[in-house]
């Protein structure tokens, strides 16, 4: 299956919270979540019934890989390898979403969503140990730097970070809002990650 390209708002909504998919759009007013806090889809207001354990495992699938913004078949192997792996395969699997160059700069602070951060690399606009790289799925090690390109720095939206008073990045990142510069200094840990985010219920969808 492709990834998602529709509206944003529609994901958030079928899974009833904020999956902070269009930046800060999503803290104001016009979010979804708060003008029509429901299911998409017409009889939705009405929808009622058990909910099943393969539907509290479906869901807990479907929203990670929301906030990822990942397809179904890459998801798919990366909980694959997860279950391989010896230490704890809900661990692994969230570093291996987390460590993605994608989310990486937009735990860095330099993009507002992960949606944002995806179109900068896949532009080019992202050098990655000092070369230029535009695919979004690598992964991230200790000692990784990744800057925005020189000749882009002045842009709006990157002065935009600069201006920032509130800047934060993650604590497994090393970031300067100032130079657009960042380094990865730890692994993330269970303290870094989406929280909401139910692993045991994802490993159990795909252990069947």
């Amino acid at each position: 299956m492709s990834r998602y390209t529709g509206a944003k708002c529609r994901l958030c909504r079928r899974e009833g919270e904020k999956l902070f998919l269009r930046g800060s759009r999503c803290e104001g007013q016009k979010c979804a979540i708060t003008r029509r806090n429901y299911k998409p889809g017409q009889v939705a207001k009405n929808t009622f019934g058990k909910i099943t354990e393969y539907a509290k495992q479906l869901r807990a699938k479907q929203k990670a890989r929301r906030i990822y913004g990942i397809s179904e078949k890459q998801f798919s192997i990366y909980c694959t390898e997860a279950m391989k792996k010896k230490e704890e395969t809900g661990m692994a699997l969230l570093k291996s979403l987390e460590t993605r160059l994608d989310n990486a700069m937009y735990r860095s602070g330099f993009a507002e969503s992960r949606n944002q951060a995806r179109q900068f690399v896949n532009h080019g606009v992202v050098k990655l140990n000092g070369k230029r790289v535009d695919i979004p799925s690598i992964h991230l090690k200790i000692g990784d730097t990744f800057e925005v390109r020189e000749k882009l720095k002045t842009s709006p939206i990157f002065e935009k970070v600069k201006a920032n008073k509130k800047f934060k990045s993650s604590k497994w990142l090393k970031a300067d809002s100032q130079t657009l510069k960042c380094e990865v200094i730890n692994m993330p840990d269970k303290d870094d990650v989406e929280a909401s985010i139910e692993t045991q219920l994802v490993i159990e969808f795909y252990s069947k």
